[in-house]
């Protein structure tokens, strides 16, 4: 029996959703992010690795931590004190597939957090083999004005500086055949007027990507980073500064003509810290954006 493929069948806008504080959190939200990937086939990829995820209890960071588990690897999730509901249901997702899943809760923007983590998710998952620098902070603004230094600095110590001092906690730790990855953005390259801090750290991310690879490839640990277009999760409905059409039209002028969904997305970043498929991809940065051509 023929089913419907995913690219048509994914939500498309509009979207019904309510506007929720920051941060986002997944299990307020009317319409649910999809994380389940039936389609995906898993292989015991990433089999008895051990993997730190940031932001691991919603969205993306959701998606990525159950289809490591299917794979065979032990997480590592950190979160925020507001979004331990999530994180929880994560948890328990992880351990359906009979791996082990630790929460880390704090606040990344602090330096002591990001090595406390680390030094956390080694010692209780018994190694470290992959991490994944996937949360952010996003807050919309109609001009440069309203953007305050204290915001300025929270999101590039949330975004840039997390990743920086979690890779340099972390590589005590990785050994040859480890990968590091992170989440950037298509704001990267196309700058939007209303994220000029968020675009200006995913700009920053990619070329710590492509450098931090190039020094790291002696060592035989690999760093790439996923460029998405928009994806529909918590981050979304909590942006004060989106005005209530762009929450409801999210996606719509992609070619596709919709968000991604975690579940599309989460794939790759199995792809990337797999030795099996890709071994010889460092230091890239690869778009996902639904058709959206950007370099």
């Amino acid at each position: 029996m023929r089913t419907n493929p995913q690219v048509t069948k994914e939500p498309k806008p509009p979207f019904k959703e309510r506007r929720q504080s920051s941060p986002g959190l997944e299990h307020k939200m009317k319409i649910k992010p999809q994380w389940q990937a039936p389609l995906y086939r898993s292989a015991n990829k990433l089999e008895n690795k051990k993997a730190l995820i940031t932001g691991g209890d919603s969205g993306i960071g959701r998606a990525v931590a159950v289809l490591y588990a299917r794979e065979g690897a032990d997480v590592a999730i950190v979160y925020t004190a507001k979004e331990r509901k999530d994180a929880e249901i994560t948890k328990h997702l992880v351990e359906m597939y009979n791996r082990h899943c630790i929460l880390i809760e704090g606040d990344l923007s602090r330096e002591v957090f990001c090595k406390k983590a680390v030094n956390t998710a080694f010692k209780e998952l018994g190694g470290l083999d992959i991490l994944v620098s996937n949360a952010a902070h996003q807050l919309r603004k109609d001009s440069l004005e309203e953007v305050t230094t204290k915001e300025w600095d929270l999101t590039f110590k949330v975004n840039i500086y997390a990743y920086f001092h979690l890779t340099k906690a972390a590589l005590k730790y990785l050994k040859p055949g480890s990968a590091i990855i992170v989440t950037s953005s298509q704001t990267a390259a196309m700058g939007p007027h209303d994220l000029p801090d968020y675009s200006a750290t995913k700009g920053a991310i990619n070329t710590f990507t492509k450098s931090l690879a190039q020094s790291l490839i002696k060592k035989g640990i690999r760093v790439n980073a996923v460029a998405p277009g928009p994806v529909w999760t918590p981050l979304n409905p909590a942006d004060q500064g989106a005005k209530k059409e762009k929450i409801q039209t999210f996606g719509k002028k992609q070619p596709i003509q919709r968000p991604a969904q975690p579940e599309e997305l989460a794939p790759l970043y199995v792809f990337l810290v797999s030795d099996a498929d890709s071994s010889y991809i460092t230091g890239t940065v690869i778009p996902v954006t639904g058709g959206l051509p950007i370099n």
